[in-house]
């Protein structure tokens, strides 16, 4: 931003016109170049006095009133350097008055709106597409060793015999269903919290005395003289604290209550099942708070801009229970029993890491209670448990009708339900990457980025879905072979491979779209649109299937994944919603901070 300033004696501007010769701002400045070669004797006599240190001048940024004011609005990530300013009062024998000065330094404000403002708003310009690259493929990976551990764990249980295969699998199903129902609306909040958090703790560290900005670290510990120094964020310690809080129930919870839940899956006391499904499942249950915590943590380090440090510790964690799942199950004869123990031993190893290396970035514990957000976290975890709900219904409900429509459209429904979930990871990482950017860029102002951003999702998520659509469709039906030779199955499976091929870029969209609105912390509309969506299709699910079978609930699982699109992307069009600001030039939205 141009500043007036001592140089060599005289009072000079560092702003130069590119306007018009018509704009009025123009000749204002012309007649202010004029005053300025008349009265630079007069300015020239304030070098000499030696009661110039008194004089009203600020170093610095410490701008005048008037300054300020006209200055603040574009003051972006990153300002022109800062130099010394004349202040509103200067001594009577200079000839010029506070009023006139005053209206200088306007002009040259004025002039700075016009030639400066835009170069400050292009003059910082990220790679936001490696970025976001290079958030997502790590995110990617961390999203599927979950599965493949479950798919680790099942194959080895799977030799100990059907029953063991059968009561083990519910018990997961459980514990997945009431992980997901708490676990998944703590990560994404969590993700957003710490990454706005962590914007405006930057912004504050990097201001330099005289008010100028300095360099961004994006979340890395900052080094002083050696020391590394740890951030004391609330938002941090309050997604750790609710983590806690939430495992220790759903410990007690799935320890107590695994007979109800065994019941509401249609287990009876009579099962051969029952036994060793409860047991199952209350040992799996001591693994509980080390699983929310963990999720807490990803979500934590996502906000960091770090989706490396928890695939590292992922990947040791699994590593552990592939190393302990044969030794337990077998070489110890523990079985099932030995299954779920190395489960739980890794889950609190992987925890355990996490907090160690978050421990080298970030104060745990918070200063004082007060400082906690449980207010924002709970109000926003509401929203989002409730859309949890409505996809879980929707999911469900289709899996149900699907069963009613005999077992060999089960098989079938299962491993295209399989698939379509898998592929989902792609775009799913890299919304919650997108997401963690957004929260971060636009916390401090930066909406040409988070624009940008945000159309760079919306196109690699479109690219992606189609990408998916053809691959999908001209192996769809060779793959179905790696899961059943069954040729009942795979007619089905073929049949079903229209609606999930063609359903790829709505879910591709509807993905891309949640990582939008989270990134805004707009989770008031995604979970009240989830439940009107959630709503509709699962009164198509209820009617369809009697009419057109297998196909109507992939009829209605791709009605609801086109909803879900439809919906963000209305959203995002709303000129009066948090989007507001695509709507409007870039310089306006700054204008209005």
């Amino acid at each position: 931003m141009a500043a007036t300033q001592f140089r060599g004696g005289a009072l000079s501007g560092g702003l130069t016109t590119r306007s018009s010769d018509h704009n009025p701002t123009t000749k204002k400045a012309r007649l202010f170049n004029s005053m300025k070669q008349s009265e630079a004797g007069k300015f020239g006599a304030l070098s000499g006095r030696k009661d110039l240190s008194n004089a009203n001048v600020g170093g610095g940024c410490s701008l005048s009133a008037t300054h300020r004011a006209l200055g603040s609005p574009l003051l972006t990530r990153r300002r022109r350097p800062c130099f010394p300013v004349v202040a509103n009062q200067l001594s009577s024998e200079v000839g010029v008055g506070s009023s006139e000065v005053k209206e200088k330094l306007a002009l040259e404000e004025e002039q700075a709106l016009i030639n400066g403002g835009s170069d400050d708003l292009q003059t910082y310009s990220p790679d936001v597409k490696r970025e976001l690259l290079m958030l997502s493929l790590p995110a990617i990976l961390g999203q599927a060793i979950d599965p493949l551990a479950q798919l680790m764990e099942t194959a080895y249980i799977g030799r100990l015999g059907s029953l063991e295969l059968a009561s083990a699998g519910i018990s997961m199903n459980i514990f997945n269903y009431i992980s997901k129902l708490f676990n998944i609306p703590l990560l994404s909040v969590a993700t957003s919290f710490v990454a706005e958090d962590l914007a405006k703790s930057e912004s504050e560290a990097s201001t330099s005395e005289n008010g100028c900005l300095g360099d961004i670290t994006n979340g890395k510990p900052e080094r002083t003289d050696g020391v590394t120094e740890r951030k004391q964020l609330s938002s941090v310690s309050t997604a750790l604290l609710l983590s806690v809080g939430i495992g220790i129930f759903e410990a007690v919870a799935l320890s107590f209550g695994s007979g109800l839940f065994l019941n509401m899956m249609g287990i009876s006391m009579d099962s051969p099942m029952r036994i060793p499904a409860q047991r199952f499942l209350s040992l799996r249950a001591f693994g509980a708070p080390a699983v929310v915590a963990s999720l807490a943590l990803q979500g934590v380090f996502r906000g960091f801009k770090d989706t490396k440090t928890p695939v590292l510790c992922l990947g040791i964690g699994n590593l552990l229970a592939a190393f302990l799942l044969p030794i337990l199950m077998y070489y110890f004869g523990l079985g099932v029993t030995g299954a779920a123990l190395s489960t739980v031993i890794s889950q609190y190893t992987v925890t355990f890491l996490m907090i160690w290396f978050l421990n080298k970035r970030a104060i745990l514990l918070p200063p004082k209670v007060g400082s906690l957000q449980f207010g924002g976290y709970i109000k926003s975890g509401g929203f989002l448990i409730g859309r949890t709900l409505a996809v879980v219904a929707t999911l469900t409900l289709g899996t149900s009708m699907a069963a009613r429509q005999g077992p060999v459209a089960m098989a079938a429904h299962q491993i295209c339900i399989q698939v379509w979930l898998a592929v989902s990871l792609l775009t799913d990482a890299m919304a919650a990457s997108g997401q963690a950017l957004i929260a971060s860029y636009l916390s401090k102002g930066e909406y040409k980025i988070v624009k940008e951003v945000a159309d760079f999702m919306l196109k690699i998520g479109l690219f992606t879905g189609v990408s998916l659509s053809v691959i999908l469709g001209l192996s769809f039906g060779s793959l179905a072979t790696l899961f059943t030779k069954d040729p009942e199955v795979l007619v089905l499976v073929r049949s079903g491979m229209l609606f999930f091929s063609a359903s790829q870029p709505l879910n591709a969209l509807a993905y891309v779209f949640d990582g939008l609105h989270y990134g805004v912390s707009d989770f008031a509309y995604a979970a009240r649109s989830m439940m009107v969506v959630g709503a509709i299709s699962c009164a198509f699910l209820l009617y369809a299937p009697s009419i057109l079978g297998l196909h109507g609930v992939w009829l209605g699982l791709t009605l609801f994944m086109g909803l879900r699109a439809v919906a963000g992307y209305a959203r995002f069009l709303s000129k009066s919603g948090p989007w507001w600001f695509v709507h409007t030039g870039i310089q306006k939205a700054q204008l209005a901070i």
